[in-house]
């Protein structure tokens, strides 16, 4: 496999490899999401079924992210920290998959700082292109119903919450763009899918781990993983990626307080 030449940013086609190592690609996707997205997927689609047949409407549900783990506060910081930590392991995971002698993983993605310039103001385009219509979208969804609250950022305020914040913001961003977009676009690639394909494929599952939030929030990030996808396949770097993502999810969790004052019954589910 060391042989193969890469073809795109996404790397080879499917048609360097054998059928053996194609099956072999396979399980390894299935692995890789079963430990990570897949999984989260398959739990939003869970608590979306669950929500829809409760008997609280979907607009008057909530759904908590960042919850405080303990009442003690060394306690709650711990294992908020442990939390982020740990999840950050599937990334290292995909990374070291997709190692080639002679050629680092964090190149082949273009998870590195070899262009700072340029991706910062290609995280800023597409910090704009997305950030401003996802609001939009979301508060769209909790007006008409179909989208639950979403209390991103529940901490009490310690020294320590914004830090934790940000860094739960940067493991969000890692690993949803290191593995549904490099790692997911490189395998999928060379099991000989088409780039659109791959698009709406990675997309859809970007989607459906946001189900339990609503139905908006899978609209919106299926939309925001077209965009995402077709940038990568066009530039060949995830930085650019995880820069937009990082500071988006930055704005939500910080920012919650304030857009809860600015809008109360948007934002809140009804009492």
């Amino acid at each position: 496999m060391s042989d193969a030449r890469p073809v795109g940013p996404a790397g080879p086609t499917s048609a360097v490899f054998p059928a053996a190592v194609r099956v072999r690609l396979r399980w390894e996707i299935a692995i890789v999401l079963g430990l990570s997205l897949g999984a989260s997927a398959v739990y939003s689609v869970v608590s979306i079924i669950s929500r829809l047949t409760a008997e609280v409407a979907l607009g008057d549900q909530s759904a908590t992210i960042n919850g405080s783990q303990s009442t003690r506060e060394w306690l709650d910081l711990t294992y908020q920290f442990l939390g982020i930590a740990f999840a950050l392991f599937p990334v290292a995971l995909v990374l070291y998959l997709l190692w080639q002698p002679g050629r680092s993983s964090f190149r082949r993605l273009g998870v590195d700082f070899t262009q700072p310039r340029r991706d910062l103001l290609r995280g800023g385009a597409l910090l704009l292109i997305i950030g401003i219509p996802g609001l939009g979208l979301y508060l769209a969804g909790r007006a008409l119903g179909f989208t639950v609250a979403v209390v991103p950022s529940p901490l009490d305020t310690f020294w320590w919450t914004i830090p934790i914040l940000v860094f739960s913001a940067l493991r969000s961003a890692l690993v949803e763009e290191v593995i549904v977009v490099g790692y997911l676009f490189t395998r999928l690639k060379e099991l000989g899918w088409n780039a659109w394909t791959i698009i709406v494929s990675a997309a859809l599952l970007r989607g459906s781990y946001h189900l339990y939030q609503g139905i908006g929030p899978f609209v919106g990030n299926a939309l925001m993983g077209v965009v995402f996808g077709w940038c990568y396949l066009r530039w060949g770097r995830v930085m650019p990626l995880v820069i937009a993502h990082w500071v988006l999810d930055i704005l939500s969790f910080v920012g919650y307080p304030l857009a809860v004052l600015w809008w109360p019954a948007l934002l809140t589910p009804a009492s």
